[in-house]
């Protein structure tokens, strides 16, 4: 089912004196009947604003278009929607693939092969097994407040609770950054409550992955973005680009530090974003529990009302 939008001016005043207006606002719509009694009813409670005394539109456009997270919009299928769609967020790890330019790439190689094995088994039987050698910052991967300091939780030691099932916050921000300012500021963020739930940033930046763009130019979460998450009480925070920090900065990492000293799980690489609602999908990206490691890859995946 297609997502609408509103597209407008507007001038609003208040009860109590003074007045708001807007130009090429944009908010998105239960669908596709709204009037401009509706549209303008949604922008109040988008806006969250107190004694409003009347409300003018000009420019009214109704547009098919992805929504983006309006608050006062009820998802499709309603608040308790069952879930049944499963959306892969995940790269495939290869053989040969380069996740972050500099690291190394994954070898696959056999332990034993399938014509190995015949000799071992019952005729009719055979297996394959074999080795993989990889960094774990290889493909869709978590961080563990290990990966960033030495008496932080490692992998085994993190609670599944913590990974699994989340309510995700899916912000879209595809044209929220610029090559001149590649960093997500906390402004951007702040009209979501986002307590004990998975932040994910859409930048579109994984269109590039595996190829030489992806390393340089990547937008990334500033200082301020990641302190507003964690003073929201963001439970996790991903993000579909190279890294969440600004990896050309020189070697400062305030987004990890911060995140990761909070207890708030870090998950880097992530694709298909863009397939996800703003609200009411449940995010799940649990990696193995090994002991004494700080980061590995993970079948990162969302939950998505129908």
């Amino acid at each position: 089912m297609p997502d609408y939008r509103a597209h407008f001016d507007f001038q609003l005043t208040f009860a109590n004196g003074g007045e708001l207006a807007g130009t090429g606002f944009r908010l998105d719509l239960p669908g596709p009947d709204a009037d401009a009694d509706a549209v303008a009813k949604l922008l109040v409670q988008h806006l969250g604003l107190a004694l409003v005394d009347e409300v003018e539109l000009r420019g009214l456009r109704i547009v098919e278009e992805p929504h983006r997270g309006s608050r006062g919009v009820v998802p499709a299928g309603g608040q308790d929607a069952v879930t049944t769609r499963v959306v892969d967020l995940s790269h495939p790890i290869r053989a040969g693939l380069v996740t972050y330019p500099g690291l190394p790439a994954p070898t696959i190689t056999p332990h034993l092969t399938r014509e190995d094995s015949r000799a071992r088994y019952a005729p009719g039987t055979e297996f394959a097994m074999d080795i993989i050698h990889m960094i774990g910052n290889t493909g869709t991967y978590l961080d563990s407040p290990f990966h960033r300091y030495g008496d932080g939780s490692d992998l085994a030691g993190l609670d599944l609770a913590s990974l699994v099932g989340l309510r995700a916050e899916v912000f879209h921000l595809e044209d929220a950054w610029t090559p001149e300012r590649r960093g997500i500021r906390a402004e951007t963020l702040l009209d979501r409550d986002v307590r004990g739930a998975a932040v994910l940033l859409h930048t579109g930046w994984d269109r590039w992955f595996g190829q030489p763009e992806y390393g340089t130019g990547a937008p990334f979460l500033t200082e301020e973005g990641t302190r507003h998450l964690i003073e929201a009480g963001a439970a996790l925070v991903g993000i579909d680009s190279l890294n969440i920090d600004d990896t050309e900065s020189g070697g400062t990492r305030p987004a990890h530090s911060l995140l990761l000293g909070a207890g708030v799980h870090v998950v880097e690489h992530l694709t298909n974003l863009g397939a996800l609602p703003p609200h009411g999908a449940r995010f799940t990206a649990a990696p193995p529990a090994v002991e004494g490691f700080g980061t590995f890859p993970v079948r990162a995946f969302a939950e998505v009302p129908a």
